[in-house]
């Protein structure tokens, strides 16, 4: 499959060991990609891991927040009791 670009892009160089590039260029025949092509797909799936976590994080926040509200004051511990200032009256 050949890509064309129709947006700008950016060229990288990347130094890697000999085999790690020579299973690349394997991955990519067997796939009827290119190198180039894997390294993007895999940096695609960075920025979304990237997204789904930022969503994960966004709702933990909703949560927290939910529960802040609810929060009330009974049964609080007096400022000594907190301190242990209590027991060494």
């Amino acid at each position: 499959m050949k890509q064309y670009y129709c947006e700008t892009v950016k060229n990288v160089t990347v130094s890697v060991p000999d085999e790690v590039y020579r299973r690349a260029r394997i991955r990519a025949a067997e796939s009827g990609s290119s190198v180039s092509a894997l390294v993007t797909g895999y940096l695609r799936s960075l920025s979304s891991d990237d997204e789904s976590e930022f969503a994960r994080l966004r709702e933990l926040q909703r949560t927290v927040s939910a529960e802040v509200r609810r929060f009330t004051a009974t049964g609080r511990l007096t400022r000594d009791e907190v301190h242990d200032r209590a027991a060494l009256r």
